[in-house]
Formats: C-alpha cells, structure tokens, sequence
C-alpha cells in the first residue's frame, strides 16, 4: 500500500484509509516529523489549516502535482484553488483508467 522507498513528497496526491475523512483525496503539502504529513485538499482543509496524518492512514498514489510543488517551492504557500484544481484534474484522469466495476464491490 505504501512505498517507502521513496516516501512522501510535497505535492503528493493521497488517497485517505483511515478517520473521518476515509476514501477522500488530499495532498500533501508539507512534511512533518516522521511518519506524520500535513494534508490539505482545498476545500473542507485549507492551506492555512492543514491535517496532521500518520501516512499509515494513508494510500499514497504516483500522481505528484507539479503545479503544486513547484508554487510550495517558489513561494512557500500554494493557493486553495490550485490545490482543488489539482484534486479536481487527477479524479477526472483517474476516472479514465478504471475499469468497469472497480467502484463497487457488488454489494447493494
């Protein structure tokens, strides 16, 4: 589930296991002390007041937002619009990849 060969980076989309915001998508967008990351998605968290999460709760994905990660770089800060734009373009290119059925697990 997680690799940690390369570990959590800044700009990381991740896919949360765990809590009251389980099966939400966020980014990462600062790195606290081990294992723990501060997430913000853009809209429920801002970048003002992030989530601190253990990185066993969780998923993280291959997508890195450049836009992101370039803005947290340049200037320390990224815009609450560029991270839900972000989040927005990779579930609508995510949606693409799945399969028929890989939503649901046939239970009603």
């Amino acid at each position: 589930m997680i690799d940690y060969d390369s570990g959590p980076q800044i700009g990381q989309i991740v896919r949360i296991t765990s809590g009251r915001d389980a099966g939400q998508y966020a980014i990462i967008i600062r790195l606290g002390e081990e294992p723990f990351v501060y997430l913000a998605d853009g809209e429920k968290r801002k970048f003002d007041r992030p989530k601190k999460k253990n990185i066993q709760h969780l998923q993280l994905t291959q997508h890195i937002s450049p836009e992101v990660q370039s803005s947290i770089r340049e200037t320390g800060r990224v815009t609450n619009g560029k991270l839900r734009f972000a989040l927005a373009k990779f579930i609508n290119e995510s949606k693409f990849e799945r399969k028929k059925g890989d939503e649901f697990d046939g239970k009603r």
